[in-house]
This record gives structure tokens, C-alpha cells and sequence, in this order.
């Protein structure tokens, strides 16, 4: 019996050890992936996003639903589910809404692109592949991804067209026949170098219409 007990205590010690170094392996696992993550969003959002566009409302919100994002992948890519739980989970992910005053096209793109970071960086497998080549692999699509983006967001292959939405009282000027009219007199009293504009809503009770107009940046 005793010897049974002394035989016991070694046993249960290496089983321990064996899972402590397990549990490290993983978390350095998953810190270096998170790091690269992280480090691939930060670039794209303050270095892109924010030197471009000026608007701080959205970075948390864009760090945060990337790292939930991609824990959530990531710990679910190491669960096996049943068929019934993965169409469950995904019912109760269709359910969750941003219930938000409006959002427009860039940052919905700018949302997809952390989205999609948050995936690659969590999910991204290479067969027969040892973890330094799968992280490099993922530092490479990042790059990638920043890379197209800063190159659409520049000006090296088009102009970049801004907008900005105007409340406008001359209502007599907003008929087709009059639109040189209406650009000439926006571009006295906004100084912008407007090259078009798009009446968006005409209210005649109040006598005033909401004009979009459009400029390239930089003229």
C-alpha cells in the first residue's frame, strides 16, 4: 500500500508538469497571435483610418470587436460543436445588433477589414506547417490588407472624392435647370472646390433642401 502511495505522488506531478507546459505552450500561442493581431489593427486604424477620416468615435469600438472577434474564433476553432450547437451559436450571433444613428460606407469597410483581420489572424491554419510559418504567413496577409488599403485611400491611383452634407435655404436654386447656378453659388459661401452636388431632400414647408456635395481633396 505504501509503496502503491509513493509510486502515486511522481505520477500525479509529472501529469501536472505535462499540463502546465501544455497550458503555456498555448498561451504563448495565442499571445503571439493576439500581438500580431493587434499590432496589424492598430496600423490600419491609427495610421490609415485616423490620419485620413479624423474620427475617434470608432476606434474603440473597431480595437474591441477585433480582439472579441478573434478570441471567439479562435477558442471555438479548438472546440468541436455538433451541428445543432454551431446553428445554434449562429442564431444567437444573427440576433446581436449595432442599434447605432447611422453609419457610412467607409466605416462599415473599415469594420469588415478588423473583422476580417481578427479571422485570418485566429483561424488561419498551414498543414504540416510549424507555428512560426503560420504566424508569418498571417503577418503577410495583414501586411497585405493594410497595404491595398493605403494605396486605395491615397491619391496615386485616383483622386479621393470627400462629401459633406448642407442644409440649403435657396430652394428657387435647387430646380434642374438651375444647377450651375446652385454649384456657383456653394462654392462662394462654402470656399470648397465643389465639382457636383446631389439634392437629397427638399422640405418646402421650411423652404430648405439637403444638398450633398462632393470635392476632391487637396484642390
Amino acid at each position: 500500500m505504501l509503496t502503491d502511495i509513493l509510486l502515486q505522488v511522481p505520477v500525479d506531478e509529472t501529469i501536472a508538469k505535462t499540463g502546465l507546459d501544455a497550458l503555456l505552450k498555448l498561451a504563448g500561442k495565442i499571445g503571439l497571435r493576439l500581438i500580431i493581431d493587434f499590432v496589424s489593427v492598430f496600423v490600419l486604424i491609427r495610421f490609415i483610418y485616423y490620419r485620413i477620416y479624423k474620427n475617434n468615435e470608432l476606434l474603440f469600438t473597431y480595437l474591441i470587436f477585433n480582439i472579441v472577434i478573434f478570441f471567439i474564433c479562435y477558442l471555438l476553432n479548438k472546440v468541436e460543436l455538433s451541428m445543432g450547437a454551431a446553428f445554434g451559436l449562429f442564431a444567437v450571433f444573427s440576433m446581436l445588433r449595432y442599434r447605432t444613428e447611422g453609419i457610412s460606407i467607409k466605416d462599415m469597410t473599415y469594420l469588415f477589414l478588423v473583422i476580417a483581420m481578427g479571422l485570418i489572424s485566429a483561424i488561419t491554419k498551414i498543414k504540416d506547417a510549424d507555428d512560426i510559418y503560420e504566424n508569418m504567413f498571417i503577418v503577410i496577409v495583414n501586411s497585405i490588407l493594410i497595404l491595398i488599403t493605403y494605396l486605395l485611400e491615397s491619391n496615386l491611383f485616383f483622386k479621393r472624392e470627400l462629401s459633406k452634407s448642407i442644409l440649403y435655404e435657396k430652394i428657387d436654386l435647387v430646380k434642374a435647370d438651375r444647377y450651375n447656378d446652385l454649384l456657383t453659388d456653394l462654392k462662394e459661401r462654402t470656399g470648397l472646390p465643389i465639382n457636383r452636388a446631389v439634392v437629397t431632400k427638399i422640405d418646402f414647408l421650411k423652404d430648405a433642401a439637403l444638398v450633398k456635395v462632393y470635392y476632391f481633396e487637396g484642390e
